[in-house]
């Protein structure tokens, strides 16, 4: 292994769609991001030989713990709900855990970084296992209980005080807090920068506790999935870049915005595509 400049930890995914099966999970595609974002990154994760390989790029590292199965979803069809939209998620196979321990040392490095479980398999250790990184939490994985049928409802999150000391920014998605609404006040609070994504509605930035709304980016909407994720890698590379929390959330709502006009990972930016959307952006809300 290779030092890099951004570390994804969670499981890719099989998601079986109404458009069909395609590969997924918050952790590929914030190492999708970082990488279309020209940087230098690291996938740990794990998953079964029915995973389709190609479909992370040759130049992204890739440590994979070995499974029968690669973790799938079912994901249906999106309803209104309160606050946004809603989809029913099932989880029908589960790849294995992911241990600190199975971090390479030349990782530990990494200048950013993204703690990214879809259902529970990140270690919170992993926290504490990158002693410089800039690390960005998208806790939707820890905040998900399954049922009967595999179907997945929320649940708190029991780890949160072990995770959120050691990261910088924190993004959730307004379904998955929803319930919690109280508990995310005091998570907020407790780090230096985080995010509410709400879709088509925009976001909800929080900085230092503080709280601010962000504009959406226009979109032709194609498909949502993996939107969060994509705005929550942007977001934590913008600000690490320039330190400004404001422009770093008009940069992710822009990243996020390009990516649900395609299918699947498909339609997340480069620089010059993301830099050209923003500027569009910029002059449409005179910032």
């Amino acid at each position: 292994m290779t030092p890099v400049d951004f570390v994804a930890i969670g499981h890719v995914t099989l998601d079986q769609t109404p458009r069909g099966i395609r590969p997924g999970g918050a952790a590929y595609y914030t190492a999708m991001t970082a990488h279309r974002l020209g940087l230098r990154v690291g996938l740990l994760t794990s998953f079964g030989p029915d995973f389709p390989r190609e479909a992370v790029p040759a130049d992204i590292e890739v440590v994979n713990v070995p499974a029968e199965r690669t973790t799938t979803f079912r994901i249906g069809q999106t309803r209104p709900g309160s606050g946004g939209r809603t989809r029913e998620l099932a989880v029908l196979a589960r790849a294995a855990d992911l241990e600190a321990d199975a971090l390479p040392e030349a990782w530990r490095d990494a200048t950013l970084g993204a703690l990214a479980p879809v259902t529970g398999e990140v270690d919170p250790g992993f926290a504490a296992a990158f002693p410089e990184t800039s690390l960005v939490a998208l806790p939707q994985g820890w905040m998900r209980q399954r049922g009967k049928g595999g179907i997945l409802a929320p649940q708190p999150w029991e780890d949160a005080d072990l995770v959120l000391p050691r990261v910088q920014a924190l993004v959730v998605s307004h379904e998955d807090v929803e319930p919690f609404e109280k508990d995310a006040v005091e998570w907020f609070q407790q780090v230096p920068v985080g995010a509410v994504t709400r879709g088509s509605d925009g976001a909800i930035l929080f900085v230092n506790g503080d709280r601010y709304g962000v504009e959406p980016d226009v979109a032709v909407e194609k498909d949502a999935t993996g939107a969060g994720d994509v705005f929550a890698a942007a977001l934590l590379v913008s600000y690490n870049r320039d330190g400004n929390a404001w422009d770093a959330a008009a940069v992710a709502a822009c990243c996020a915005a390009a990516s649900v006009e395609a299918d699947g990972a498909a339609g997340i930016p480069d620089r010059e595509r993301l830099e050209a959307r923003l500027a569009a952006y910029r002059r449409r809300h005179g910032i």
